[in-house]
């Protein structure tokens, strides 16, 4: 098969105008020897980034499950940070490489998509209470830092993932130099969890440069996520508890203890100037 370049170049001589042969190897032998490691150093980030999921599916199907997305989604960024960013696309593309467990994994992935954003997500300077307090809540609008994210779920998925953690071994490498794919570990399997009766609320944040999952009354991930798409205190409050039998004066401790939790936490900040509107 003949392989050439847009220019009607073959893909030798094209190597050959940037890369120098040795004795042993043509240039474009050298490229494919760097193109190979830059595809199993891909493989290998993703699969780490994905412990959760490969747990889910089992290691062969998440390998090909691997190939397949990054061959539809090549890394695009500078960074392999990103790798994943198109992994729920892709999954609700194609839900066939995460079948009989299409549920559970889209939100394994949303989770340990979550974990990425916290890692190394922005932080934008801390708005304290003193400030809070100060204005109205009635004109009072806030941010919320863009590491945090807000999760459904209806799998406990954030103790699924502690569980393998737990298990997984860290892997070290010799060198930045990988010669191939991810190998398959071998070990006891954590077990996959059940379907929730009624719906867990997660928030995924870093605190301290540490990872941790904070669990979420129901009312509390509402208020959260109407703070989020821009909705003054007040709005917001209303918004969380507009199906609550208990009226707003008698949640007002709890929704106190929320804030001050929230705030020693660091999760307020300035309102950005526009707004993202996320589902409830």
């Amino acid at each position: 098969m003949q392989r050439t370049w847009k220019d009607g170049r073959s893909m030798e001589e094209v190597a050959a105008s940037f890369i120098k042969p040795n004795d042993r190897l043509t240039s474009f032998e050298r490229l494919e020897i760097y193109n190979r490691q830059y595809w199993f150093r891909v493989l290998d980030c993703f699969y780490d980034d994905y412990a959760g999921l490969r747990a889910v599916l089992g290691e062969k199907k998440f390998v090909r499950l691997a190939e397949a997305y990054l061959i539809k989604y090549p890394s695009a960024s500078f960074t392999l940070r990103n790798l994943g960013s198109r992994l729920d696309r892709f999954l609700q593309e194609e839900p066939e490489w995460v079948a009989p467990h299409r549920d559970m994994a889209l939100e394994m992935v949303r989770f340990e998509w979550a974990q990425i954003v916290a890692f190394d997500g922005e932080t934008l300077p801390i708005l304290g209470p003193a400030e809070i307090q100060k204005a109205k809540p009635s004109r009072l609008k806030l941010g919320l830092q863009p590491y945090l994210s807000f999760l459904e779920l209806h799998y406990a998925v954030d103790d699924f993932s502690i569980a393998i953690k737990r298990q997984d071994a860290l892997r070290g490498e010799a060198s930045n130099a990988f010669e191939s794919a991810p190998k398959v570990r071998k070990g006891k399997k954590v077990r996959l969890p059940k379907r929730e009766k009624t719906p867990l609320y997660v928030a995924v944040q870093r605190y301290d440069n540490a990872l941790y999952y904070k669990r979420l009354e129901p009312e509390a991930y509402r208020l959260l996520l109407a703070i989020r798409n821009g909705a003054t205190l007040t709005q917001a409050c209303d918004q969380a508890l507009r199906h609550v039998a208990q009226n707003a004066e008698a949640w007002s401790p709890r929704i106190q203890a929320w804030f001050a939790n929230w705030s020693g936490l660091g999760w307020f900040c300035r309102p950005p100037t526009t707004h993202r509107k996320i589902k409830s």
